[in-house]
């Protein structure tokens, strides 16, 4: 295994520029999962470590070695594909092994380190089927396999998981993580996904439009988002972001969100974030958790700000272990995430539990992070 660092990386098609100097440093045995919407430039970031696609400023470094320029085969990668790149004619065993035999790896030794990872993966019974014969799940495991079998450095998966089911998905998810806190081995991990990055990695770059907007552990990614793209795209349901005005209340700074016109006041709430000072009397951009609006009885008891207000329920969605309600501040839509047997109906008006611990806030005009 090794490390992976990335600086200053640029990217170009002709005029176009797809990479926006990335700088991405990850440790040994590190799981860095690439996210964000199509388009964004994850898929390319991974092929310029993977080698197939050259850069065109910036550096990229397995361990202390500079791979910049280097072919893919001198890279000592191994990557997974989404549409898993299986020789239809070939059995299970002969698709693991097949790189092992072109290097001139003894048969012996191929074996063994067939039967290694297909006691690892739990497909030892698959070993003599043919890649038609096996179901979506069973062929990203074979196409794990012989990633596995190269014991690289650093593995690369592009999306793996996108073409599975969703529960299928869910639990070639946990085999993932479970095969990387066995093995220890670097990972790089496209997905689109933000479940997914937040469930497996243990550094995510998030990114949008060539930039990387923020980089850092899950926690950092889904509790301090440092814009409100971050805020909105990690997490499901998304973070509400509720336009409020700041105010001075007691000597301190307090927000005020609009009454959404059907019989309800405004909401004042204390707001202890001392950078609000600056935007007295402005707009900002109000940031809060569905878990961390909930009813009364869920709220967070360790929280040192839970604020009480009455809110009118649009909308209640029963979702097994929660119940999710939909309620209107500052003009939009806004999620609460309730317990499974919270007393609550569609059209009542019902105290819901602010946790003023866990808002943030930004600027409307720069959409960043205001501390």
């Amino acid at each position: 295994m090794a490390s992976l660092t990335i600086e200053n990386l640029r990217k170009n098609y002709g005029a176009t520029e797809v990479l926006k100097g990335i700088d991405i440093e990850i440790d040994d045995g590190g799981f860095l999962v690439l996210v964000g919407p199509s388009g964004c430039g994850k898929s390319t970031l991974l092929n310029t470590i993977a080698g197939l696609e050259e850069i065109t400023s910036g550096d990229i470094k397995i361990g202390p070695k500079s791979v910049s320029g280097l072919h893919p085969s001198k890279r000592d990668i191994a990557m997974v594909f989404q549409s898993y790149a299986l020789y239809p004619n070939m059995t299970v065993a002969q698709n693991i092994s097949f790189g092992m035999e072109i290097r001139g790896i003894d048969k012996s030794e191929r074996e063994a380190a067939i039967q290694k990872v297909a006691d690892m993966l739990q497909i030892g019974e698959l070993l003599h089927r043919k890649p038609s014969q096996l179901s979506g799940g069973q062929r990203q495991r074979v196409a794990m396999g012989r990633a596995l079998v190269r014991d690289p450095q650093v593995f690369l998966f592009d999306e793996p998981l996108s073409n599975l089911d969703a529960k299928l998905r869910v639990d070639m998810r946990t085999e993932i993580k479970r095969l990387h806190q066995r093995m220890g081995t670097t990972i790089v991990y496209v997905t689109h996904d933000q479940i997914e990055a937040l469930t497996l990695a243990t550094k995510i770059a998030v990114l949008k439009d060539g930039y990387l907007q923020q980089f850092g552990t899950p926690a950092e990614v889904y509790n301090d988002p440092e814009n409100m793209f971050v805020a909105d795209f990690m997490g499901s349901p998304s973070m509400n972001l509720i336009e409020a005005t700041v105010r001075e209340e007691n000597g301190k700074a307090a927000i005020q969100i609009a009454g959404d016109g059907a019989g309800a006041g405004d909401i004042t709430l204390p707001a202890n974030t001392p950078g609000l000072r600056d935007h007295m009397g402005g707009k900002v951009m109000f940031g809060i958790r569905p878990e961390a609006l909930t009813d009364p009885e869920g709220a967070d008891r360790t929280g040192a700000d839970i604020i009480q207000q009455d809110c009118l329920i649009e909308v209640v969605e029963p979702a097994g272990s929660d119940t999710f309600a939909v309620t209107r501040l500052g003009g939009v839509e806004a999620i609460a995430r309730l317990r499974a047997d919270a007393d609550i109906h569609a059209g009542q008006t019902a105290p819901l539990a602010f946790n003023m611990t866990k808002a943030v806030f930004f600027d409307p005009k720069t959409t960043a992070r205001i501390r």
